[in-house]
């Protein structure tokens, strides 16, 4: 039995106040003895009527009772318009995304999502669920509808001797790697410190150690789902199989995550990490060299490039540039004899290319991009997988920074291959295991006045890029069409469908990239 089969349990379609009180404990011992709102003033009273939208997008009036009889449920705070804490709780990192949930139900545990689910469900609510709120594509948030904020649920729960870790879905990427590392461990994540592990995990993970370890969902144990009837299932390799395929790259589709299990690796060495940055002159033949180095690589090796302009912030001059990151998991040693066919691109302007702490070059600046964007910009993303990188695709790739706006932050490259290539497509949701590489673009702005303009230059240029790529990595943006859903899941794409029918058929979980049922 693993550690969330022990905490499991199998919630009734309704959880009375009594019922509730007992959940709430049992839930509550794994979260961290500290005070978890740091919001203590009264919330403002309840309207008579509160405007809300469906999940089809009419309106829906709430009343006041059903509203307060949610707030008295909850362990956690539920959040009106008014009330103090909303307007930061109603955020998310992508600042072009200004949007005012109806609700927002702040869960402090596993109880009080099934209480916001059953609220949801009953009400016909268009539903987001937020977890640690990066939402590059806006889709933690709604206008006029529920809000399920798990960013609150933050335990992590460590068993090295079996080389096993818990976390709760509001769980940030850096905070599970330091708590993993300071027991010599780890397990694949994704690339961005303040990226939360839920939808990372739940839309694939890929990362730096992908190549060696496989994608984060590859190395989930186990995970609590609630459904949208309001039911709590422990999802594993033996326990509900559908959904423990489905969950390995399907995103949000299925439910709402309240706890993951991850399987963790040795990795107490430094590791070999850092970047090289060149004068954008250089680009084609940095972009073609590093192409080759990645071809050749053992798994131990992540390699990955990219077109980047520079603020003039920090360390670099501002201009445009082109960049490498060079990541080596196995024994510096080994890596460093790989350093010679980088050596080859040329003298770089600036290398940070060191043996370092695994933290380090997973959470700080390696020198090989810009530091991590700030919260509250606007940004715009588009991604595509491809199998070649042909030399039309290059000749755009260096076109868009030189005709395009200043604005344009970065477009990148990374192969993928190894360990993620070997497990079947039909192993996991999860489809474009055979992909080479995933391609990036990347906008990023300070002046909202602009924000519906700098979207569709974006998507024009998006334009260009499109026809190389096939399908596209979900945490990245939700596709509109279903014809690039579809190239996304490929053959998984009906399976698909068919558990959405048996577990979502109201697609209530729909803020997501969409796998719509047949009747929806």
């Amino acid at each position: 039995m693993t550690v969330l089969q022990s905490l499991a349990y199998s919630a009734p379609t309704s959880i009375g106040r009594r019922q509730f009180l007992g959940v709430a404990a049992s839930a509550a011992a794994w979260l961290p003895a500290r005070t978890v709102w740091a919001d203590l003033s009264g919330p403002a009273a309840v309207p008579s009527q509160i405007a809300a939208v469906s999940v089809e997008g009419k309106p829906v009036t709430l009343t006041g009772a059903e509203v307060k009889e949610l707030r008295a449920a909850l362990g956690g705070k539920l959040l009106l318009a008014q009330d103090a804490g909303y307007e930061q709780a109603r955020r998310v990192w992508n600042g072009s995304i200004d949007r005012h949930p109806a609700l927002i139900a702040r869960c402090h545990g596993r109880a009080d999502i099934v209480h916001a689910v059953q609220f949801a469900a009953a009400h016909s609510l268009l539903t987001a669920v937020k977890g640690g709120g990066h939402s590059i594509s806006g889709q933690s948030t709604c206008e006029g509808g529920l809000m399920i904020d798990l960013s609150p649920m933050r335990a992590i729960e460590l068993d090295s001797d079996k080389r096993r870790v818990r976390a709760q879905p509001g769980v940030l990427l850096a905070a599970l790697d330091a708590k993993c590392q300071s027991a010599g461990l780890v397990t694949p994540l994704g690339t961005a410190a303040d990226t939360g592990i839920a939808g990372l995990t739940l839309g694939g993970g890929q990362g730096r150690l992908m190549r060696t370890l496989g994608l984060s969902c590859d190395n989930v144990n186990s995970f609590e789902l609630v459904t949208a009837d309001g039911k709590v299932h422990v999802v594993g390799a033996s326990d509900n199989p559908d959904l423990y395929w489905a969950l390995r790259g399907g995103g949000g589709n299925f439910g709402v995550v309240s706890g993951f299990e991850y399987r963790l690796h040795p990795l107490a060495h430094p590791v070999l990490a850092g970047g090289r940055v060149y004068p954008i002159s250089q680009a084609r033949s940095v972009v073609k060299g590093m192409v080759d180095i990645a071809a050749g690589a053992p798994d131990e090796l992540y390699v990955s490039g990219s077109i980047l302009n520079a603020s003039g912030d920090g360390k670099l001059p501002q201009g445009t540039y082109v960049a490498v990151e060079f990541v080596y998991s196995g024994d510096p040693s080994a890596g460093a004899r790989l350093l010679p066919a980088l050596d080859k691109l040329g003298k770089p302007l600036n290398d940070t290319i060191a043996a370092k702490p695994y933290v380090v070059a997973q959470n700080g600046p390696t020198g090989a991009a810009p530091p991590a964007l700030p919260p509250g910009m606007g940004v715009y993303v588009r991604s595509g997988f491809a199998q070649s990188i042909p030399d039309k695709f290059l000749d755009a790739w260096i076109h868009a920074f030189q005709d395009g706006p200043p604005w344009l932050d970065e477009i990148g490259l990374g192969p993928i291959g190894g360990q993620v290539a070997r497990i079947k497509p039909n192993a996991t949701a999860y489809w474009n295991r055979a992909a080479q590489y995933e391609f990036i673009v990347i906008g990023a702005w300070t002046d909202h006045s602009q924000d519906e303009h700098n979207i569709a230059v974006m998507r024009d240029l998006w334009k260009v890029f499109e026809p190389f790529t096939q399908g596209y990595y979900v945490n990245t943006e939700p596709s509109a069409a279903e014809s690039r859903l579809k190239a996304t899941y490929g053959d998984n794409y009906a399976r698909l469908v068919q558990l959405k029918d048996r577990y979502d058929p109201k697609n209530l979980f729909r803020m997501n990239a969409n796998i719509r049922p047949t009747q929806a």
